[in-house]
């Protein structure tokens, strides 16, 4: 049992090299460890700073990029409206453009077709009174063949005629 139990001796050495043991560590192991420990804690603080910050500016970044995004949606919706508008406006300039050139065109046919009419009518009357004369002119030389009846002709038409 001696084993297992202490001699006063052992005990006294035991602490005594325990406490030397704890005035060396103490006297130059300890403040470079708690230095250490120390600049350990302030970079680990450090770091969370940065990245609360850093979480921080990510967050006002999402908000701008949400808000940008926002922004180009709308400018985008104004263009595609503006440019709807535009494409209305034009179709009816168009439009109006349209029916303006019809109504030209129709005016313009119905004017040719009365110049070509009365063209037609000035013609066909010439021709008929051209033809008439012919006729006439016919008529007149089979009837006055004879010199008989070109005197009677002649004494008809003056007695006819109103020679005042």
């Amino acid at each position: 049992m001696d084993l297992v139990t202490p001699d006063i001796g052992l005990i006294f050495w035991s602490t005594l090299f325990f406490l030397i043991l704890l005035f060396v560590l103490g006297k130059f192991a300890w403040p470079a460890i708690l230095s250490a420990v120390k600049a350990r804690n302030e970079s680990i603080r450090n770091a969370l700073d940065a990245a609360e910050k850093a979480k921080k500016e990510m967050a006002q970044l999402q908000a701008d990029n949400e808000k940008i995004l926002a922004e180009a949606k709308a400018e985008r919706d104004a263009l595609l409206k503006e440019a709807k508008e535009v494409k209305e406006r034009i179709l009816a300039e168009a439009k109006e453009q349209a029916g303006i050139e019809a109504k030209k065109m129709i005016q313009q046919a119905r004017e040719s077709i009365r110049s070509e009419k009365a063209a037609a009518i000035s013609d066909l009357k010439q021709q008929v009174a051209g033809l008439s004369v012919h006729i006439a002119e016919k008529i007149l030389r089979e009837k006055l063949k004879e010199t008989k009846a070109q005197k009677e002709l002649v004494s008809k038409i003056i007695k006819e005629t109103d020679l005042n």
